[in-house]
């Protein structure tokens, strides 16, 4: 049977929808195989965190001098964007990003999986990166399943990073981590021009998230409805926007819900000049890509 051509939802620059439920997605980066960067050394591999969904996270490792004494490193915990439904830990793009943060910092970082909407509708997302989080800390007294993550973390220093979408689950994270308790050390939360939901519906995401309003009162969207906010599970924040983006008054006011609330972290802030969305995933050699990583790492190994 021929595929039918009438579409039924159109979000550009996301995803195309037709009557027959084929999902086109606009926006496609290739995927890599796990490899060793033949530059900086850094090594990567895939691991399936739950079978039953069998969605791929991947672990960055950085070059590691046999000759040094034995040393454990600060883990990042990376959430890719995408609006919830384009995206993988696995594309050219997250290597991109994460292969000179694991490099430079040096940090262990694992890209976390999840399962993209329509396919498979939110709350789905935020399901999946809890459950790898979960697994993450089952490391915790470096008896996990994963021998990187036993031998090279440090457990007590754990940063949470999202950009976009990702911000928003990296934040759903922070929040559970803090009201489940969990055994690892979040010391930090980076939001990188984070998307949060506003008073106006947001009609992908209605899409995407059949169950929710797709405004500000779903407190899964929006920080300022989450009666949670409060138990967020580590004690510092960088939110960081760029001027030219269309998300900034999010970030802006996603910096001034977490201001106003009882969480009583810190919350620090930076701003991309001249720039647009997500702009150091596509130039990452660029100066200002360089300056935020910069920023990034100051913040993985600040001492507090």
């Amino acid at each position: 049977m021929a595929s039918s051509t009438e579409i039924t939802h159109d979000f550009p620059p996301f995803i195309r929808v037709y009557k027959d439920g084929r999902v086109e997605r606009l926006f496609a980066t290739p995927r890599l195989p796990p490899s060793t960067d033949p530059v900086t050394g850094v090594q990567s591999k895939d691991v399936v965190i739950s079978p039953d969904l069998d969605v791929k996270s991947r672990i960055f490792l950085p070059k590691i001098d046999p000759e040094a004494p034995p040393q454990k490193l600060p883990l990042i915990i990376y959430v890719h964007g995408g609006g919830f439904c384009i995206g993988s830990p696995l594309n050219i793009v997250t290597q991109g990003f994460l292969t000179p943060l694991v490099s430079q910092t040096p940090a262990v970082a694992v890209a976390i999986g999840y399962r993209l909407a329509p396919e498979h509708p939110l709350p789905a997302a935020y399901h999946d990166c809890w459950e790898t989080f979960q697994w993450i800390a089952s490391h915790a007294d470096g008896s996990g399943p994963d021998s990187w993550i036993n031998n090279y973390v440090d457990t007590s220093r754990v940063f949470l990073v999202g950009e976009s979408a990702g911000a928003n689950l990296a934040h759903y994270i922070a929040v559970q981590a803090g009201i489940n308790k969990t055994k690892l050390g979040v010391r930090g939360l980076i939001t990188l021009h984070p998307y949060f939901s506003q008073k106006e519906p947001d009609k992908m995401i209605q899409f995407l998230y059949p169950a929710s309003s797709g405004s500000d009162d779903d407190p899964k969207l929006n920080p300022c409805s989450d009666p949670d906010l409060e138990k967020m599970g580590c004690p510092r924040v960088l939110v960081v926007v760029a001027e030219r983006d269309k998300l900034k008054p999010r970030g802006v006011g996603y910096k001034e819900t977490l201001e106003k609330s009882k969480w009583g972290g810190k919350v620090e802030f930076m701003e991309n000049e001249g720039e647009d969305h997500v702009f150091y995933l596509f130039n990452p050699s660029s100066e200002k890509a360089k300056g935020l990583f910069q920023a990034l790492i100051s913040f993985v190994n600040q001492v507090v």
